[in-house]
């Protein structure tokens, strides 16, 4: 008889394989990406990657999920806890740990716009790309609307909206990289342009 193979060893090579093909589809894009180029990079059989995802958009999917749905899980423990600054969460949550704007992009943005936009008449992708969207609105939309029960963020505007101006910027952003050079989007410039913005509306104070 053979062995039985516990969750965590199962837990960890789908961590390996997901890991993995997020580096193909990063260097090769969605549509050229194959599962065996997956295989290859993650060094699985045919059965032991089929094991886990039965396609290419499962596995996409995965990496998607992954990706938003534990900033969603992060973002609700962390305003379960006493938050000094809202507006700080806020700028960690569009920017990442440090909370300040820079001239790197999103790697996996390209391959997700190409993702979402070679899949648009398909039913499944745009169920899919709806779920996706209602996560990253709540992700803002949670810590903007704390901010405004809080006192610290102005209630003129609802949060849903604002949060919705900020993924309308993140997806537009997402279209210039995957067709401009990375000097003509001045991504820096532009993101310091969206936080004087959000300070605007939000009537933040100076820090």
């Amino acid at each position: 008889m053979s062995p039985k193979v516990s969750r965590e060893h199962l837990r960890k090579r789908r961590a390996k394989i997901l890991e993995a093909a997020k580096q193909v589809f990063i260097q090769q894009g969605y549509e050229r990406t194959t599962m065996k180029h997956v295989m290859d990079a993650a060094e699985v059989s045919r059965g032991g990657l089929y094991q886990y995802f039965s396609n290419k958009e499962d596995l996409y999917e995965a990496i998607l999920e992954g990706d938003l749905s534990k900033a969603v899980s992060e973002t609700d423990e962390s305003l379960e806890m006493e938050v000094v600054s809202h507006w700080k969460l806020l700028k960690q949550k569009i920017f990442g740990e440090n909370g300040e704007p820079d001239d790197e992009m999103d790697p996996m943005a390209p391959s997700n716009l190409e993702f979402f936009i070679t899949g648009r008449n398909d039913h499944r992708r745009r169920e899919y790309g709806q779920k996706r969207y209602k996560l990253g609105l709540k992700l803002y939309a949670n810590v903007i609307e704390a901010g405004q029960r809080s006192g610290e963020f102005s209630q003129k505007y609802d949060s849903g909206l604002i949060a919705r101006s900020i993924i309308s910027y993140i997806d537009g952003l997402s279209l210039d990289g995957a067709i401009l050079p990375k000097e003509e989007i001045q991504l820096k410039e532009q993101s310091t342009l969206l936080l004087d913005y959000l300070k605007a509306v939000l009537e933040v104070e100076e820090e």
